[in-house]
């Protein structure tokens, strides 16, 4: 008798998705990934461009060792994941300084950094190494947009009340002719665009998700 195959969208892979969205998100719930949430949310250009190279950085990677788990050696299998998220991590680093090079520009380092993001190397070694690529390419979508999430949440707070700005177009009017709320004398908060407010707005964003979803509180 021919296995059933499971639908490549059942309840268990949707979940693979929506969990890290928010039960089990990686930055909120699992506290990974916190110092690019800290130094890169001062723009949300900045934000949204990090987040996708983590996104696709996190779905190839699992990909790719999930493919070759049966092959990589115990013994050695931190030093392969290691070189496939460096390898994935340049091809990132290239393309961004190629075609959005003041974005790298402002990145720095922290694309580099990447590369031991305990988020990616987490999903490579709880996940992509014993399950199939199709389920371990929903988990890296899963945790890419968890985590991207909270990175553009927190920027957009950031910078709109930072700079008065959103993606550089400006919202509450010309700080510097004094339009819009600067005329009535609106100021920008400095505080927002210091690394303490992201660890204050990453706080505020676990209470309103616990207080959603109590049973977040008895589980961690």
């Amino acid at each position: 008798m021919s296995e059933t195959k499971e639908p490549l969208f059942s309840k268990k892979n949707k979940k693979l998705i929506s969990d890290p969205l928010n039960l089990n998100n990686p930055v909120t719930i699992q506290v990974l990934g916190i110092c690019s949430a800290l130094a890169v949310t001062v723009q949300m250009d900045n934000a949204i461009v990090m987040s996708i190279a983590v996104l696709f950085v996190l779905v190839m990677g699992n990909l790719i060792v999930s493919l070759m788990r049966n092959l990589i050696p115990s013994k050695i299998k931190i030093i392969v994941q290691l070189v496939i998220v460096a390898a994935l991590v340049i091809i990132v680093d290239q393309v961004l300084k190629a075609f959005v090079y003041d974005v790298s520009k402002s990145l720095s380092v922290f694309v580099g950094l990447i590369i031991t993001n305990c988020i990616i190397m987490g999903r490579l070694e709880a996940f992509a190494l014993g399950n199939k690529p199709w389920a371990s390419i929903l988990d890296g979508v899963g945790n890419g947009l968890g985590y991207g999430l909270i990175l553009v949440v927190v920027a957009f707070f950031k910078e709109l009340f930072g700079s008065g700005k959103l993606l550089g177009f400006e919202i509450f009017g010309n700080s510097v002719d004094q339009t819009g709320l600067y005329a009535i004398g609106y100021e920008d908060n400095g505080l927002m665009l210091l690394p303490p407010s992201s660890l204050i707005l990453v706080a505020l964003y676990i209470w309103i998700q616990k207080k959603r979803t109590p049973s977040l509180i008895d589980e961690h």
